[in-house]
């Protein structure tokens, strides 16, 4: 099991523990999320872009679409699980850090975020979708119904329908896990300003309140 391929990008404030860890969606990659750091305009924040661990069509995947997506997902979280475990040790607390994850990478962060035993300072999942919630549930442990998600998706998205993923979420809060919810009228994408303002003060929010 190689690790995964990552860039850093520092904080305009170089002192800051503060982290967010972001990983794309099918075919794209670290490159393809340079705009976030300079647009979310945090200068507390530093960043780790990841790159999934297949490569797919000029991009990366974290798993197999096509076929059968368990093997994929079950090795992407051993990796991404491997990147969380050393973060504390390169200065980076666990408690400081929060994960984003967009289509794909949506599933991941929540996947793994909510199995692993320390507390993050926010889960931010954008346009994805889950393998099966009940599942999730009987796995994650006591520290689950303690994290802190949003979780946001587009009414037009014509890749993955907002109702599965609603009824999802449901199912998560159901079982005792604390979901902000936010629908935007919008495709399989980022939708400008409004979305990237929740997101924005769904971190700000994070770090005041610790």
């Amino acid at each position: 099991m190689t690790s995964l391929r990552a860039e850093f990008i520092p904080a305009r404030q170089p002192a800051s523990r503060r982290l967010m860890i972001v990983l794309h969606g099918l075919g794209d990659s670290s490159a393809g999320y340079h705009w976030l750091p300079p647009t979310l305009d945090l200068p507390w924040m530093n960043y780790l872009l990841l790159n999934a661990p297949d490569d797919y069509y000029g991009g990366y995947s974290w798993f197999d679409l096509d076929g059968d997506p368990a093997p994929g997902v079950a090795r992407s979280m051993r990796l991404l699980n491997q990147v969380l475990d050393e973060q504390p040790q390169r200065g980076y607390p666990t408690e400081e850090t929060v994960l984003f994850g967009f289509s794909q990478g949506c599933l991941m962060i929540l996947e793994t975020g909510l199995r692993y035993p320390g507390r993050f300072a926010g889960l931010i999942g954008v346009s994805g979708f889950l393998r099966d919630p009940a599942q999730l549930l009987r796995e994650a442990p006591a520290q689950a119904r303690q994290q802190r998600l949003l979780v946001t998706h587009g009414t037009l998205d014509p890749l993955i329908p907002c109702a599965g993923m609603r009824k999802q979420v449901q199912a998560l809060r159901d079982g005792g896990i604390a979901v902000d919810w936010r629908e935007f009228p919008k495709v399989h994408t980022i939708d400008g300003d409004r979305e990237l303002a929740a997101i924005r003060n769904f971190v700000e929010a994070g770090y005041a309140a610790g």
